[in-house]
């Protein structure tokens, strides 16, 4: 069931680590990036609540309910990733990637309805603990491809003004490949159980338009469950921290660490590839701590688990300010990857307690909302902020994102758990 998360991974990873290197490649300035990255939050915002809609609404007898948004998803995103690292201009990157988050998106969304979907309660910590594995897994390798090109195939890692090294553009192949290819295996290895009422649904797709489908994936958001609402929170904080080390961790680290902002030269390749390992490394360690977040979950709750793990999030990007060798950049990835795997685990767990079961496509899909919102806020004033105020050093972002961090994981207390209660 949650194979094919290793390869949507794959595509998700190759975004987070290279779109600002290819961008100041292209270039684009330190102030421009959020901006420029508005694609990603912009497409999520509009993609996965009708696409959830809509996932709830599809039933075959051989595809199932969410497999064809999966395959779809992988083919368009595979196309993407191909496309990307052969952009010529910035116009060009920023087009790709509103096509490769989109066609991502659209894998993406139902994976999280289908654990809801297939799995009892009692055993969707678990599950969603496994999508955190697999994630991990794909997103270690893919971050860690440009520098394994360099470093054991001597590919070329510079390149001329201008263009994009050969060690990105083969990563990006690879990436494309891996993602079809674990979709397709989930497509094909799993089953899907029948809408408990066939002719209800059958019933309601008579009457759905596409024009109303989306107006109601945007009414969802009115009509949010109590948890969901306590939980939006949350994932505010939570997300806006992510998309400033996303949007900032290349050019923090080459300026600040390396002494750099050449994309041209040696060093500033070998400081972003170096920036790929290290999402390699909170990648692992989420993979790892995936496993151990449910035994810690039945000990305490997955409220107090979940604060846990943001606050180790948030002292890893503190301390990425006081790093002078890079290699101490690995254990500030360390308090990242256990932030990381919470957050793709413990917010879908126990939301999706709270959640019908006809519904729970729609539902995760207006969830995304709250992933995408903080993204689009963080694109319109961190390169404003950082530029008026913080001297326009990309490294101060760090430290908005470690606040962040430990604001969500004190809301976590006030988030109410089904599980708890029972």
């Amino acid at each position: 069931m949650s194979f094919g998360f290793l390869g949507i991974q794959f595509g998700f990873a190759l975004q987070n680590a290279n779109v600002s290197r290819i961008f100041e490649t292209l270039g684009a300035s330190k102030d421009e990036l959020p901006i420029l990255w508005l694609a990603a939050p912009v497409t999520g915002l509009l993609v996965q609540p009708i696409i959830g809609y809509y996932s709830d609404r599809t039933w075959s007898e051989k595809w199932g309910r969410r497999r064809p948004f999966f395959l779809v998803g992988a083919i368009l995103a595979t196309i993407a990733l191909f496309l990307m690292p052969n952009s010529t201009a910035l116009w060009m990157a920023v087009i790709m990637l509103w096509l490769m988050d989109a066609s991502i998106n659209v894998s993406m969304e139902p994976f999280r309805a289908f654990v809801g979907d297939m799995l009892p309660n009692e055993q969707r910590t678990s599950g969603f603990a496994m999508q955190s594995f697999f994630i991990g897994i794909g997103a270690v390798i893919a971050s860690a491809l440009p520098w394994i090109f360099t470093n054991w195939f001597n590919v070329s890692n510079v390149a001329g003004d201008g263009l994009i090294p050969d060690s990105v553009r083969w990563s990006f192949y690879v990436g494309g490949i891996a993602y079809f290819l674990a979709v397709l295996w989930t497509v094909i290895k799993t089953k899907e159980y029948p809408p408990e009422d066939l002719e209800k649904l059958k019933a309601e797709n008579a009457e759905v338009t596409i024009f109303g489908g989306l107006i109601e994936s945007f009414k969802g958001i009115f009509k949010m469950p109590k948890t969901m609402l306590q939980l939006a929170f949350v994932q505010f904080f939570s997300w806006f921290a992510l998309f400033a080390m996303w949007i900032y961790t290349t050019s923090a680290v080459t300026s600040h660490v390396y002494g750099t902002s050449d994309s041209t030269s040696a060093l500033y390749n070998e400081g972003a590839d170096w920036v790929g390992i290290c999402f390699a490394i909170y990648n692992g360690i989420a993979a790892l701590v995936a496993f151990l977040l449910p035994i810690l979950a039945k000990k305490t709750s997955r409220r107090m688990t979940h604060l846990i793990a943001l606050f180790c999030g948030g002292f890893g990007l503190f301390s990425i300010y006081f790093v002078t060798d890079p290699t101490m950049l690995l254990i500030s990835m360390v308090g990242v990857g256990i932030a990381w795997a919470s957050i793709l685990s413990m917010p879908y767990a126990i939301l999706s307690s709270t959640l019908p079961a006809e519904k729970m496509g729609y539902y995760m899909g207006v969830f995304n909302f709250f992933i995408v919102i903080p993204q689009i806020v963080a694109a319109g004033i961190l390169g404003f902020i950082l530029k008026t105020f913080l001297g326009n050093e990309s490294i101060n972002a760090m430290l908005i994102g470690g606040v962040s961090f430990l604001i969500a994981g004190i809301l976590c207390l006030f988030v109410h758990d089904n599980e708890e209660t029972e």
